[in-house]
């Protein structure tokens, strides 16, 4: 059981909480429908029924016991639905047109270097291979990313460390033939501090830990920004099919919908499930009539399949009692104000936090309501972390939401 501050749960290590051990898996690149639902058969066996797709893409199984965790490890290895070693995250959108390189097989080779240089690392330290594409990986924070851009000599990739795409420090180009050795330089720099990240590297000696001068690097500068990246919906594919992407209310769905889902989906030939970064599920390789008639069946079952959901513009960990900090009821008190109707756009407007970590969302928020000994907090522009500026009863909730809502239809 994961239990040292900093690790992450794994599948053969998880973490204990209010509802018992969650286990956490970084997906495969391709999830054979067939094998996705037998893990979420798994996962209603072995634990609690509640399945989780992070914000980052991984998925996490909650309600284990100290004698079925190793059951369902079990079952989970025996699929094959695991990326094994350290999480190297790709472009979700297997078989996208317009994606720049082929990030997949990258990370494939990329997983196997860094097991046979068997390096220490942080249990937290990762890696984005971006093959550029529709859905790019930008908002996603990491220590070493790779972005693939078009070069007149063709795609290379720019290469930054420590934070997402508009935080990261850039390191300059390189071919993309030598994104391996390249990242292994700098996974050795992380390893050869001891238990850190690269952010802790940077601080400490600044970015010439990471130009020792075995590559030469070129054009230093930070790549143009892209457009928020959207899940949801349908993307065309190679070969006229399609992928439609949903998305779970909150991050969490019972394993007997995303079981019927996978069903729906194997029924209209559907060759992969991927799970995706912002809490989504693609289902890839379709017709487009059948990706338009999977998306009603997604909608019956309450998953996401409107961009314009107000559940997405409202963020929530499990809080009480499946956290064991969790001081409020965080999704149910998500889906009471989602009713409300709120202003247009994409950004998070709400942010329900069980407890002042404020682990499901650690930015700011437009409003913030998170669980204290006091009631709930209330931050405006803030994070869970900040200073309440009131404290409200459960049975206010609905009320304070309202003048939140009118404010912000009020400023547009």
């Amino acid at each position: 059981m994961s239990a040292r501050r900093g690790a992450c749960p794994t599948l053969f290590t998880p973490m204990q909480t209010g509802d018992g051990l969650l286990a956490r898996i970084v997906p495969a690149e391709r999830i054979a429908p067939a094998r996705f639902i037998a893990l979420c058969e798994a996962a209603a066996r072995h634990g609690n029924g509640t399945i989780e797709v992070s914000a980052r893409g991984s998925l996490q199984v909650r309600g284990l016991s100290a004698q079925s965790a190793p059951r369902f490890a079990a079952d989970a290895e025996q699929l094959g639905i695991a990326a094994p070693g350290v999480p190297v995250i790709t472009n979700p959108l297997v078989g996208d047109p317009t994606a720049l390189l082929d990030a997949a097989r990258i990370a494939a080779s990329l997983r196997a270097a860094i097991d046979d240089a068997g390096l220490a690392l942080a249990p937290k330290v990762s890696v984005i291979v971006d093959g550029g594409g529709a859905l790019h990986l930008d908002a996603l924070a990491t220590d070493v990313r790779l972005r693939a851009i078009e070069t007149n000599g063709g795609a290379c990739f720019h290469v930054a460390v420590a934070g997402d795409a508009a935080t990261a420090t850039p390191l300059g180009m390189i071919p993309a033939g030598a994104a391996i050795n390249v990242v292994l330089g700098l996974l050795r720099a992380i390893a050869a501090r001891g238990d850190g990240r690269a952010a802790d590297l940077l601080r400490s000696e600044g970015v010439a830990a990471f130009q020792n001068g075995s590559h030469p690097w070129r054009d230093v500068a930070r790549p143009q920004p892209r457009p928020a990246a959207e899940t949801i919906g349908l993307h065309p594919l190679r070969d006229d099919r399609f992928a439609v992407g949903v998305a779970l209310a909150f991050g969490h769905a019972h394993a007997e919908d995303l079981a019927a889902l996978a069903r729906a989906a194997a029924d209209r030939e559907v060759s992969a499930v991927r799970p995706a970064p912002d809490r989504a599920v693609l289902l890839i390789g379709l017709r487009r009539s059948d990706a338009v008639a999977l998306a009603r069946e997604a909608e019956r079952l309450d998953f996401i399949v409107r961009a314009d959901d107000p559940r997405r513009r409202i963020i929530a960990c499990p809080g009480r009692p499946a956290c064991a900090s969790g001081l409020i009821a965080s999704r149910a008190i998500a889906a009471e104000i989602a009713r409300f109707r709120q202003s247009p756009g994409n950004r998070i407007a709400v942010h329900v936090s069980g407890c002042r970590k404020g682990c499901a969302h650690p930015a700011a928020a437009a409003l913030t309501i998170v669980g204290t000994e006091r009631g709930c907090g209330i931050v405006h522009d803030g994070s869970a972390r900040a200073t309440p500026c009131a404290y409200i009863d459960l049975a206010n909730i609905a009320a304070e939401f309202a003048r939140f809502a009118t404010s912000e239809a009020a400023h547009g």
